[in-house]
C-alpha cells in the first residue's frame, strides 16, 4: 500500500486529486461545441448549478468512538451487488469525448464493480458495448419512441444482450432549451447506432431521430411490464405525486433526478426533492439519485437521505475525456476513496448505518 500510495503521488498525472480537477482538464481539451454539449444546463442553468450548491446546503453531523478499522462500502441495487452506492448514469454520445466511447466507460465499470446505465443515445452500439465488459451489471435507458414497435424491438434487444433493468426517462416529452447546442448547432453532427427504425440498418442523424413520444402516461407503463421481464426503473421524478403513483403502478424503482439541470429549469435540486420522493415510496421501491454529485460527503449526505445510490453523469465524461476507460476508473476510485473517508469519518462502519442523523440543513 505504501508503495502503491508513493508512486501515485509522483508525475504529472496525479496532478488530478478531485473530480473537479477532471472538469478543468476537460474544459481546457475538448472542443468549445463538446465543452458546451457536457456542461449546459437549460435556459440559465439555475438548476444546474443549484444541483451542486444544494449539497451544500447539508451539514454532517458525525459520532466518534466507533470503529472504523473496517469500513465496508458495498450495497445492492435490484438485488446485485456493487461494490459502492456510486454508479454511473445514461448520458449520450461518449465519443465526442474519447474514441472507443461507452465501450470504454463498460469497462472502467466493470472493473470497478458498479452499475452502468447506457444511454438511447449511446454512439457505440450494444452488442459492442457487450462484447467490451461481459461480465458488467449493465441497465438501458430509454427514451420513449412514438413508434411502439421500435421501442419493442430496442426493449428485447437489450433483454436478450443481458442488461438488467430498463430505466425509463420521464422528463423529456419535449428537448429543454439548450442554448449551447442550439448556437453551435450540435445535433447536425452527431448520429445514433441503436436508435433506428425497425425498416433501416444504418445509423441516422440524431437530428432525425429527436422525436421522443410526447404523449406517454401513467397507463402506457402496462405495455412496458407486457413485453419485458426487466424490473422497470423511472427517472425523472422529483414530485412525492408522482412518487406514489410510480408505487401505484408497480414499478421496481425511481432515480430522483432534473436530468442534470438541462430540461425544465428552476426546478428542485435532485438532492432537495430527494426527501419527499423517498418519503412518498415507504420503503416499498428502491430511490437512486443523480445530479450535483462532486464528492464523497455528496454521496453519504444522498444515502443519509435516503437513496440506494447514485448515479455520476458529467464527471464520467470528464474522466473518459482525460484517459478513456483508466480516466473513468480514476473518477470512480477518487470518488469511492472519498466516501470511504467520509463513512469511517462519520462513524459508519457499513452503508445499513448511514441515517438521516448524520445531516442536518443549514441556514445558511
Amino acid at each position: 500500500m505504501e508503495d502503491k500510495m508513493g508512486s501515485e503521488c509522483e508525475g504529472p498525472e496525479m496532478s488530478l486529486v478531485c473530480l473537479t480537477d477532471f472538469q478543468a482538464h476537460a474544459r481546457e481539451h475538448l472542443s468549445k461545441s463538446t465543452r458546451d454539449f457536457i456542461e449546459g444546463g437549460a435556459d440559465d442553468s439555475v438548476t444546474r448549478d443549484d444541483n451542486i450548491a444544494a449539497f451544500k446546503r447539508i451539514r454532517l453531523r458525525p459520532r466518534y468512538l466507533r470503529d472504523v478499522s473496517e469500513v465496508d462500502t458495498r450495497t445492492t441495487i435490484q438485488g446485485e451487488e456493487i461494490s459502492a452506492p456510486i454508479c454511473i448514469a445514461p448520458t449520450g454520445f461518449h465519443c465526442l469525448v474519447w474514441p472507443d466511447g461507452e465501450m470504454s466507460t463498460a469497462r472502467a465499470a466493470q472493473a470497478a464493480g458498479i452499475c452502468y446505465i447506457t444511454s438511447t443515445f449511446a454512439s457505440c452500439s450494444l452488442e459492442d458495448i457487450v462484447i467490451a465488459a461481459p461480465e458488467g451489471l449493465r441497465w438501458f435507458q430509454l427514451y420513449v419512441h412514438p413508434d411502439l414497435q421500435l421501442n419493442k424491438q430496442l426493449i428485447q434487444r437489450v433483454e436478450s444482450l443481458g442488461f438488467k433493468a430498463l430505466v425509463i426517462t420521464l422528463d423529456a416529452p419535449v428537448c429543454g432549451n439548450r442554448r449551447h447546442d442550439i448556437r453551435n448547432q450540435l445535433r447536425r453532427n452527431l448520429t445514433l447506432t441503436d436508435l433506428q427504425s425497425p425498416k433501416k440498418g444504418n445509423s441516422i442523424p440524431y437530428f432525425q431521430m429527436t422525436p421522443i413520444s410526447t404523449s406517454l402516461c401513467w397507463n402506457d407503463l402496462s405495455w412496458f411490464q407486457s413485453i419485458t421481464r426487466l424490473p422497470i426503473i423511472l427517472k425523472g421524478i422529483l414530485t412525492k405525486e408522482d412518487a406514489e403513483l410510480a408505487v401505484k403502478h408497480n414499478v421496481q424503482g425511481i432515480i430522483v433526478s432534473n436530468h442534470g439541470g438541462r430540461q425544465l429549469d428552476e426546478v428542485l435540486a435532485s438532492i432537495d426533492a430527494l426527501t419527499e420522493v423517498v418519503a412518498a415510496v415507504k420503503g416499498k421501491i428502491e430511490v437512486y439519485l443523480d445530479g450535483g454529485v462532486r464528492t464523497g460527503n455528496d454521496v453519504l449526505k444522498a444515502l443519509a437521505l435516503g437513496a440506494r445510490c447514485i448515479f455520476l453523469g458529467r464527471p464520467i465524461l470528464w474522466g473518459l475525456a482525460y484517459k478513456g476507460e483508466h480516466g473513468v476508473k480514476e473518477v470512480l476510485n477518487i470518488l469511492t476513496n472519498e466516501f470511504h473517508t467520509s463513512m469511517a469519518l462519520t462513524g459508519c462502519r457499513s452503508v445499513a448505518e448511514i441515517n438521516r442523523n448524520l445531516i442536518q440543513f443549514s441556514r445558511l
